[in-house]
């Protein structure tokens, strides 16, 4: 597993606490894979505009590029904050992007295909508040259950999420939040070795 694609989609750059733990895992990717190849591609207004009908229609180059990274890929990690109970508009861009009839996904007589198989993906959500395993809470979070869907969707069913929560409730939960992100990424450690 030699290529790992890292998609950063927070609007706060260098300081996004997604990007920052999504690193990290990147960084236990690379000492046990040293000889890995690194994509990055940072979701940004500038870099990664809405899907248009035009576009629907008749995808474009960066499209096509997208899509390519994608499928070259053996390894994802997205960095994924939420923003109003779900994810980054430019996140959702870029899977609006990928997500192409017979090319990603296929339709059946038994359903919707996936095309993006064998791949692994890690994803580290970021969140001011605390949803995961909290019921009256967990009613809000349209992020987790969309990625899931999504990526599975696309074929992409080997997912793992690592959360960094409570990143506003206050300084001692934050840190809490970002512990049991790292506590997230040791328990991925033997998926690491194993690939």
């Amino acid at each position: 597993m030699n290529m790992v694609l890292l998609v950063t989609s927070s609007v706060f750059g260098e300081k996004s606490k997604s990007r920052q733990v999504a690193l990290e895992l990147l960084d236990a990717w690379r000492l046990s894979h040293p000889g890995a190849n690194i994509i990055e591609r940072n979701l940004d207004a500038q870099s990664m505009p809405h899907l248009s009908g035009e576009g629907l229609m008749n995808p474009t180059h960066l499209a096509d590029r997208l899509i390519e990274e994608v499928e070259a890929s053996d390894v994802l990690i997205i960095a994924a904050p939420m923003y109003n109970f779900s994810i980054p508009s430019t996140l959702k861009a870029w899977i609006d992007h990928i997500a192409r009839a017979g090319r990603t996904f296929r339709y059946t007589e038994s359903g919707a295909q996936g095309l993006l198989k064998g791949k692994k993906v890690f994803v580290v959500v970021s969140r001011g508040g605390v949803y995961d395993g909290v019921p009256n809470a967990q009613i809000m979070d349209f992020q987790k259950p969309y990625l899931r869907a999504m990526l599975g969707f696309l074929g992409l069913t080997d997912v793992t999420f690592i959360h960094a929560e409570g990143q506003n409730v206050s300084a001692e939960a934050a840190e809490n939040g970002l512990a049991r992100a790292r506590s997230g990424i040791a328990d991925a450690v033997p998926q690491i070795l194993a690939a």
